[in-house]
């Protein structure tokens, strides 16, 4: 009897947080600021204090904590005050947990284990992939793309650089060939052909090597560009719920997108001084980091601006567009403005192969060249470096062409 009130003593107790009691509120300080509601700040505040009380009752210091402390406490019989006896933590009360350690982690309270992926374990390749982002102007994803690109040629290609040849680079290429899809081997090329450059600049292999490197054969401008009409454009459009923070933000990007032909990466690194609302202009800093001032059409500047008023979260951060549930974080994935582009579609019940953000971009250029613009406008607009790009949108206008062709010989 005494032990069964003592049992209900306990669970009337509140979890003791012991010395870390300060950090855990200010996690769910931390948490409550992106945007989580209380019941939310609560639970993981509750797992928080469960866990650090474990962790004194084990005696484990909290310098100690890693993933095998965290798999002890997920198999523990909890017999700690304030909590319901359990044979198992759950996953999600585990995931809370984690959370909380990787809130201490950045506070330096306790030392995150490493995991360095691959591409950065060879001193060269970080040498490489540092080059590469303060000499050629690479985005990061292209930084790490090619870094595990180059990391898998090394073995092939040898850690002795001076000792490159044209007939070791070409068996190296020849051999991933084999196994993987053209479109990577195209990356291995590039990534390589950047590496090579790297090493002759820096006096660790013969100079010109790049040219050593073989072209890969995929014709991608041998087909017609994917895109929709104008009046599937506005369809599109049309789908967003304007009584919702989702749809006010999405609406935003699709007309961005449909209206100046913007990449998926142009909206997730567009900021809040991107925006010259005096001059209706908008700066976008592309690939290469060449920066070019677009005008900003009415409809899409009245979308952003609806967007800023009334959906954006309330965050000091200088990107302009962020998740619409908390936690508040801005949009970091291509993947993630593809969705909006895919939702859209299958709202408005588009027929179309293509549901990524290039499909506007494509629709764009081909309604802009369809409207009387010339291949240079349509080029300034989409920002190409190349005119074959430009010149690609040129076969989709068929009375242009059909102006131009010639007859077939023989035809009577």
């Amino acid at each position: 009897m005494a032990k069964s009130n003592q049992d209900h003593l306990n669970k009337q107790l509140p979890t003791d947080a012991g010395d870390l009691a300060v950090h855990v509120a200010e996690f769910t300080r931390h948490l409550s600021g992106l945007g989580h509601t209380r019941r939310t700040t609560n639970d993981y505040g509750g797992s928080a204090r469960h866990f650090v009380q474990w962790l004194a009752r084990a005696e484990i210091a909290v310098t100690n904590i890693n993933d095998a402390v965290i798999y002890r406490f997920r198999e523990h019989r909890c017999r700690c005050s304030g909590t319901h006896r359990t044979k198992h933590v759950s996953d999600k009360y585990l995931m809370r947990v984690r959370r909380f350690v990787e809130f201490l982690a950045e506070r330096g309270i306790v030392e995150c284990e490493a995991k360095a992926p691959a591409a950065t374990r060879d001193g060269r390749v970080i040498e490489f992939q540092e080059w590469s982002r303060q000499h050629r102007g690479n985005c990061e994803q292209t930084i790490d793309l090619y870094g595990r690109m180059v990391m898998r040629l090394l073995p092939a290609l040898g850690n002795r650089p001076r000792s490159y040849d044209a007939h070791v680079i070409r068996a190296a290429i020849a051999a991933e060939s084999k196994q993987a899809s053209i479109a990577t081997v195209k990356s291995m090329t590039a990534a390589l052909r950047g590496y090579l450059r790297f090493l002759g600049a820096r006096g660790l292999c013969r100079p010109g090597l790049e040219h050593a490197v073989p072209s890969i054969a995929q014709h991608r401008l041998a087909g017609l560009p994917r895109y929709i009409g104008a009046s599937d454009v506005e369809r599109l459009i049309a789908t967003c719920d304007l009584t919702t923070p989702i749809g006010i933000r999405d609406r935003a990007v699709l007309l961005l997108l449909a209206r100046l032909g913007l990449r998926a990466g142009d909206i997730l690194s567009l900021r809040m001084d991107d925006i010259d609302w005096q001059q209706a202009t908008v700066s976008i800093c592309g690939k290469g980091r060449r920066e070019t001032s677009l005008p900003l059409p009415q409809d899409a500047g009245d979308a952003l601006l609806a967007y800023l008023d009334r959906a954006r979260s309330r965050v000091t951060d200088g990107r302009i567009f962020f998740m619409s549930k908390a936690p508040f974080r801005p949009l970091t994935r291509s993947s993630v403005v593809s969705k909006i582009v895919g939702s859209a579609i299958r709202k408005a019940g588009i027929a179309t192969p293509s549901r990524g953000a290039n499909l506007l971009r494509h629709s764009a250029a081909t309604t802009m060249l369809r409207n009387g613009a010339t291949l240079d406008m349509v080029g300034a607009v989409l920002r190409h470096r190349s005119p074959d790009m430009t010149a690609h949108y040129a076969k989709v206008d068929v009375l242009m062409l059909q102006q131009v062709a010639q007859p077939w010989p023989g035809d009577a």
